[in-house]
């Protein structure tokens, strides 16, 4: 089963796919230069041009891979907990959103009406800094008056998110449509 952006997971499940593309490309890489080697006796033909050439799409999986490589996906019991205690609400999982200044972390995300609360385990997610990216991207699409809280604290935030999940209850509110065009363009923003 293929692992979606915003699932649980991704960014495990892309740092093994990366890894694994990567090896496999330099494999093919080494192969073909090896092959032309032992055919010619000589670097010096057409084998080591393309084997010179297969470089540049093993290069750019080894990128890739080096990119996700410090982020870290989120813990199973911390998904559990937050999936039992908001059932009502947008979420998504396991983002890297990057901006112009910062590449930041979100291990969740939790989506209701016009509030969208972040938890972020990482110290480099500068919460003010990834608060207001996320509020300009939303405003650029016509989301205007959204309210944006980063936590650290995970106790927080799923307390938080719980009050939301307990007002969605009471409002009953249709705002599922809304909730998952948010969850996607924040989705868009990040790795």
């Amino acid at each position: 089963m293929k692992i979606e952006k915003g699932q649980p997971g991704y960014i495990k499940a892309q740092k093994t796919k990366y890894l694994m593309w990567t090896i496999g490309e330099f494999a093919i890489v080494i192969a073909v230069f090896v092959l032309g080697y032992m055919q010619t006796k000589t670097r010096l033909n057409l084998f080591t041009v393309v084997a010179i050439v297969g470089c540049l799409p093993a290069a750019k999986m080894l990128v890739e891979f080096i990119t996700m490589a410090p982020y870290k996906s989120i813990a199973p019991e911390k998904y559990q907990e937050i999936e039992e205690k908001t059932p009502l609400i947008t979420t998504a999982y396991d983002m890297v959103i990057t901006s112009t200044e910062k590449v930041m972390p979100a291990d969740a995300i939790a989506i209701s009406g016009h509030v969208v609360c972040v938890y972020a385990s990482s110290p480099k997610t500068d919460e003010v800094l990834l608060a207001k990216h996320i509020k300009n991207i939303l405003r650029d699409n016509h989301y205007d008056k959204m309210t944006v809280k980063i936590f650290h604290d995970y106790v927080a935030f799923l307390s938080r998110a719980e009050g939301m999940n307990n007002i969605a209850a009471v409002e009953r509110s249709n705002n599922t449509r809304k909730e998952r065009n948010i969850r996607k363009i924040i989705l868009n923003i990040s790795m």
